[in-house]
């Protein structure tokens, strides 16, 4: 199974809609983390399960979603209310608690992933303002034969970020 992972675009979406578009036909779901600052039905979004971040007002996205995807189960969130700029403890609670497989966050804009107790945890970084290294990235999570694989693309061409690609067993 395949997942496409994308948040904090804040407001683009040309890019966010080039990026579906890109990975569309292979992938079996796809996840903005929030900050999209777009409409629940903005059609750049269109195909996407979306979380509200803080930068999203009203109430179009809901604050988490849970969701199994051929036996893989996701939890998703902006990572605000759970204080990920300090720490991931609090977001590890709640995905070990809803019995997570793949936890998958934004709000830090830090594109990374890491595995503790046994669930993969991604942040697919920001499209639009990357912070730490400045590549502006999305996510792709792979899971077969249980392996599992993180790769990360530059947000304009696609192009695989190799540096923090990770697998996980």
């Amino acid at each position: 199974m395949k997942a496409l992972i994308l948040s904090d675009s804040h407001g683009w979406t040309n890019e966010v809609k080039e990026i579906l578009d890109r990975h569309r036909t292979e992938v079996d779901i796809i996840f903005h983390c929030g900050d999209s600052e777009l409409e629940l039905e903005h059609p750049a979004l269109a195909g996407a399960k979306v979380v509200k971040g803080n930068c999203d007002f009203g109430a179009d996205f809901p604050d988490d979603i849970q969701e199994e995807v051929e036996g893989i189960f996701f939890y998703v969130t902006h990572g605000h209310l759970y204080n990920v700029k300090m720490t991931t403890d609090p977001l590890s609670y709640r995905a070990e608690e809803v019995g997570a497989n793949v936890a998958c966050f934004g709000h830090t804009h830090i594109a990374t992933s890491f595995e503790q107790n046994g669930v993969i945890y991604i942040n697919p970084g920001s499209i639009k303002l990357p912070l730490g290294r400045r590549t502006r990235t999305y996510a792709i999570f792979e899971s077969a034969n249980d392996e599992s694989k993180v790769t990360f693309h530059h947000q304009d061409n696609g192009e695989v970020v190799e540096e923090l690609t990770a697998v996980y067993k």
